[in-house]
């Protein structure tokens, strides 16, 4: 899976942004993404600073590989102009968008609004709220999408991949918002493995066998997500079991179209997608990638604060398939 991930952003050569250009784990993240031809990496932060940290742990940094400092940018100013136009409305001056791309994050971000950038990949360093506020401030919500979410690729041992969302961006989703999520997960999906999805809205009950407001919610969810996307295998409201197990599926939910055959998995809350799939990380010695944010008007990406560098060249390979108009 992560093979074939790595040989389409390879035909690709996307120019990826990397924000945290001063950490160690960003910078033999670059190196390895030159030596492999996987993207173009820049790097924000102080070239003094980068070289010094490239130094001390032993990274052969390419020359060819840019460094970026926002604050002394000859085109800080014209980003600021980029950034006062696009939240003028909400009050912002032009002074505080100045001040405000002197930050890594929204630097990052508004290269990729100019395209000067073709994806942005940060978190690393950053906790996951501020680099999804810069994003969808910068980039804004794409047509079609109610709201900005994420998911994770997850890639159990024996190479099947599946996708959970959302695992790191909306606590407690409305029924719309919760079909949302589920729709670009689907189209994700097909996109990055290239299987048909067979999406499944999870809950504790599966089939009306509870009831609580919280399972009403992600049974009409279910079907307004049935609504928009009719060509969609869509079903729920299903326990896990009911989901991934096709001899439950048979007892618990006969007549489910998706059979106990469920690639994508849409979860409630935040609260279960987080625990879910780190349960199936760490437990079931699944790989997960992300989380993978969608729903931008743009290819930008969060990471978790405790990824190491393969984890970097893994989601920047992404964050380039996803860039690929």
């Amino acid at each position: 899976m992560i093979r074939t991930l790595h040989e389409r952003a390879h035909t690709l050569n996307k120019k990826i942004v990397l924000p945290e250009g001063e950490d160690p784990r960003t910078i033999r993240a670059a190196q390895r993404l030159v030596e492999e031809g996987l993207a173009r990496p820049v790097l924000l932060g102080r070239p003094d600073r980068v070289r010094e940290v490239a130094d001390a742990e032993g990274i052969a940094l390419p020359h060819t590989v840019p460094i970026v400092d926002p604050e002394t940018s000859e085109k800080r100013s014209e980003y600021a102009q980029t950034f006062f136009q696009l939240r003028k409305h909400k009050g912002l001056t032009y002074e505080q968008a100045l001040e405000t791309t002197g930050d890594v994050l929204y630097f990052g971000d508004l290269m990729v609004k100019r395209g000067e950038a073709d994806g942005c990949v940060a978190g690393a360093a950053h906790p996951s709220p501020d680099v999804v506020r810069a994003a969808i401030q910068v980039l804004g919500v794409a047509e079609g999408s109610a709201l900005v979410s994420s998911f994770f690729l997850m890639v159990l041992p024996d190479g099947r991949p599946l996708t959970y969302a959302d695992c790191g961006v909306n606590p407690e989703p409305d029924p719309r918002q919760l079909a949302s999520i589920g729709i670009d997960a689907a189209m994700n999906h097909r996109f990055l493995t290239g299987e048909e999805p067979r999406v499944a809205f999870l809950s504790f009950s599966t089939k009306g066998s509870a009831d609580h407001e919280a399972v009403e919610m992600v049974q009409t969810a279910t079907q307004i997500a049935r609504q928009l996307r009719p060509d969609l295998l869509i079903d729920g409201e299903l326990q896990f079991d009911a989901a991934y197990v096709p001899s439950v599926a048979e007892r618990k939910a006969p007549g489910s179209p998706l059979e106990g055959l469920a690639n994508v998995f849409v979860f409630p809350d935040l609260n279960s997608g987080n625990i879910g799939y780190k349960i199936t990380q760490r437990i079931g010695g699944a790989e997960a990638f992300g989380p993978i944010l969608q729903g931008l008007a743009g290819a930008a990406n969060d990471l978790s604060r405790g990824c190491d560098a393969d984890d970097i060249v893994n989601v920047a390979a992404i964050t380039a398939i996803q860039a690929r108009t």
